[in-house]
């Protein structure tokens, strides 16, 4: 096994934040934890070495490095370089472990290139986040209408003898669906078509990656990729686009601290509705090469909508540290999260610092600003979440414990060292 790479995740950890100050300095954006977990399964498709490069040391790439040993993948790890270099020739199996699966939504992603490979996948029924009911059922539709059939036992199997390439129509533009699919179509013949696809940049980087694979992949239409099935794929190096979800929850971060901050090594093409909700809200930044600044503001924010949408706009990755914003905004903010039933739970968080919210139901919010908010102690539920509550604690005045930061850890590379890196005081206890 891949020991040194293993994270210890000690779930009684916690994070103590002492907040109240301004901070100062630059925050080195890390690679895309949405693109990576895509690309590491991209590699079972070929027997020839993949590299990817500006990888982020984070957990979930921890546990989808486990994942692919078990299956019999040679991987090599350089975390002080940030490349991975993953090699499948000798993978065997098809089957991904309970204890493994259950560790990772994004082990569902890697039925697809089983299938590809093996027409075969079995896999538990994945875990992840805590943020309300996502089922597979776009997953295994989108599957169902290319002819793999579906067994539910232990494990979730699936049989793609009968694969047969068509036109399919998403049930919802899923990420994850729309990665499945492609990563499941691209080694069977024929022509197979995804309409309502996704088109988040994670999406359009495993395209780009499969594509120097030697894949036939294309945008057809507006929310239509279309798949040529090829015989096989090759090695590739690939290097990951830098996380626009941080770099929007890192620009909330000092806006909401007053704080003047440098995100380092940011890809701009893709945060167009991100610097939209900054001006919106009266945050001023500037563009200085690959970097974004953020600059200190004494005026007042303005509230604003701030809503999920389909990329390009803000999609729901982005909107939980821009509630922590609002709260430091003059007005009432509305924040509408149309995806999950059960992402709002930060909002109760917020409300134990003093936050003057109201839950109106599932999806929206409204948040009245401004407030101070005071340290308590408070839990992240998932991985966006923690982000969000970190922030919230370097406004509030006084200590807060933060508690469930095994999910921060998922997403978030060595943030506790980047934050104290700009002042933060901020400290892992156990």
């Amino acid at each position: 096994m891949f020991c040194d790479m293993c994270f210890i995740l000690k779930n009684m950890d916690k994070f103590v934040i002492s907040g109240g100050k301004e901070l100062k300095g630059a925050i080195e954006i890390a690679g895309s934890k949405n693109t990576i977990l895509p690309c590491i399964a991209a590699s079972l498709l070929t027997e020839e070495e993949i590299i990817l490069e500006n990888v982020p040391e984070i957990s979930d790439v921890a546990s989808m490095i486990e994942i692919l040993q078990t299956l019999g993948a040679e991987v090599n790890y350089d975390k002080p370089k940030k490349i991975l270099a993953v090699n499948s020739k000798k993978v065997s199996s098809f089957e991904i472990t309970e204890t493994l699966g259950k560790k990772l939504r994004a082990s569902i992603l890697l039925s697809g290139p089983l299938l590809g490979r093996f027409k075969k996948a079995a896999l538990p029924y994945p875990g992840g986040d805590n943020i309300g009911r996502r089922p597979l059922t776009t997953h295994l539709n989108a599957l169902i209408k290319l002819g793999v059939s579906k067994k539910e036992n232990d494990l979730l199997e699936l049989n793609a003898e009968n694969f047969k390439s068509a036109p399919i129509i998403l049930e919802e533009p899923s990420v994850t669906a729309t990665e499945n699919t492609i990563l499941a179509s691209v080694l069977m013949p024929g022509t197979t078509e995804i309409h309502l696809a996704a088109a988040e940049p994670h999406v359009q980087n495993l395209i780009a990656l499969l594509n120097l694979m030697g894949a036939k992949i294309s945008w057809k239409d507006i929310g239509v990729i279309k798949i040529d099935g090829v015989k096989k794929l090759k090695g590739a190096e690939f290097k990951m686009n830098p996380d626009e979800i941080e770099i929007s929850g890192f620009a909330a971060l000092a806006a909401a601290t007053r704080s003047s901050i440098l995100l380092r090594n940011v890809e701009f093409k893709y945060i167009d509705a991100v610097l939209l909700q900054l001006s919106k809200m009266k945050i001023p930044y500037r563009k200085i090469e690959n970097d974004l600044l953020i600059e200190k503001n004494p005026d007042q924010y303005e509230a604003f909508r701030i809503q999920a949408g389909l990329y390009p706009k803000l999609i729901s990755d982005h909107l939980p540290p821009f509630a922590v914003l609002a709260t430091q905004a003059k007005g009432e903010s509305l924040i509408h999260e149309w995806l999950y039933e059960g992402r709002l739970k930060y909002i109760e968080e917020l409300q134990k610092m003093g936050a003057s919210t109201k839950i109106l139901d599932p999806h929206r919010a409204i948040i009245k600003g401004p407030t101070r908010l005071k340290g308590t102690e408070l839990i992240s539920y998932d991985v966006r979440a923690g982000l969000t509550v970190i922030i919230a604690a370097l406004v509030a005045e006084g200590e807060t414990r933060i508690s469930g930061i095994e999910h921060v850890e998922r997403g978030y590379e060595k943030v506790e060292q980047r934050l104290q890196k700009i002042g933060a005081n901020i400290k892992r206890v156990g």
